[in-house]
């Protein structure tokens, strides 16, 4: 079924839909397009990409509601699904608001630009620089990936080598 695209509007609406009909604390964080849009570094995204923290039946039952009533898409999707986890990802993941029971974050942005880094469309691309612009040090990103470097075996798909070439040449343009 084809939904409309989400703009921030609609994340706003969807956010207020959660806080207030949940009735169990959580954590929402926001990735990808989502993030980018309520950081207005675009106008609308395809997805509104979640992770909800921890999981229950409640979250989603409510999600999979909202998605009919607000015709948008609802993915659950999170840097951790395509790269290993960054070291303490969860502190360095921005607050945006509480709304009831639940708080909304945005997912760490280090793992926000390596996972987008790794897919590498362009529209990845324009939004890893734009989080590099907000607040990703690219240094510090590159640290990162060597911290996690041995984990990838986890990550059949991904080749490590390929992908720190890939963070090379992008902190490179970016900095230039």
């Amino acid at each position: 079924m084809m939904r409309d695209n989400s703009d921030i509007g609609k994340i706003k609406i969807l956010m207020d839909e959660l806080g207030n009909n949940l009735t169990q604390p959580v954590i929402i964080y926001f990735t990808g397009g989502a993030t980018a849009v309520l950081l207005c570094y675009r106008e609308m995204t395809l997805d509104v990409d979640i992770k909800p923290v921890p999981d229950h039946s409640e979250v989603y039952n409510k999600i999979r509601d909202l998605k009919e009533e607000l015709n948008i898409n609802i993915e659950l999707a999170a840097p951790d699904n395509f790269i290993p986890e960054l070291p303490n990802w969860k502190e360095r993941s921005i607050f945006i608001e509480k709304i009831g029971k639940v708080d909304f974050k945005h997912y760490d942005l280090y793992s926000q630009v390596m996972a987008k880094v790794e897919r590498g469309s362009e529209q990845d691309i324009k939004d890893a620089k734009n989080f590099v612009k907000h607040s990703v040090d690219t240094e510090k990103l590159m640290n990162f990936f060597i911290q996690i470097k041995e984990r990838f075996i986890k990550y059949p798909a991904i080749n490590p080598e390929e992908l720190e070439r890939k963070l090379i040449e992008f902190s490179s343009a970016i900095s230039n």
